[in-house]
């Protein structure tokens, strides 16, 4: 709680339904520079946690919009395994930039008690049959809103 959520996304519906979620702000990365605007939205400060699901040179960007001593989460590498950014930002910051991999066991557990707790529900794009696996893989190509689900 408490949190202002900026939401970054080359696509108008995704903007929408993030806002249908709760979102504070959409940036359509198309239309406007992404991290121009998130100095806007925060008084020229930058943001203090970004959660980075591109990868490759995404990372840059990220980088430039973060707040003095805030933190990078890397969570995804759509756009490839290889990060990279400029330094200036890294070192006038101070950022903490972290990778995000399974924990163990008892972190899982300890997460679904707390999903239990506060009714958390996934957001779910679409539902496919075992035997649509390939549909289901395309449909993931293709960049879902949540989560494909395959069912047996």
């Amino acid at each position: 709680t408490g949190a202002e959520v900026i939401v970054t996304s080359s696509s108008r519906e995704k903007l929408d339904r993030a806002f249908a979620l709760g979102a504070d702000h959409g940036i359509n990365r198309l239309e406007e520079g992404w991290v121009e605007r998130v100095y806007a939205l925060t008084g020229d400060r930058g943001a203090d946690h970004i959660l980075e699901i591109a990868g490759g040179a995404g990372l840059g960007q990220s980088l430039k919009a973060v707040a003095p001593d805030g933190r990078i989460s890397v969570i995804g590498v759509l756009e490839g395994f290889e990060v990279s950014g400029p330094v200036g930002p890294l070192l006038l910051k101070s950022p903490v930039v972290q990778g995000i991999s399974v924990g163990h066991r008892r972190a899982l557990e300890d997460l679904v008690g707390a999903v239990d707790r506060l009714g958390l529900k996934p957001v779910i794009d679409m539902r496919y049959k075992f035997t649509e696996v390939p549909e289901a893989l395309a449909h993931l190509d293709r960049g879902p809103f949540g989560k494909v689900v395959i069912e047996f």
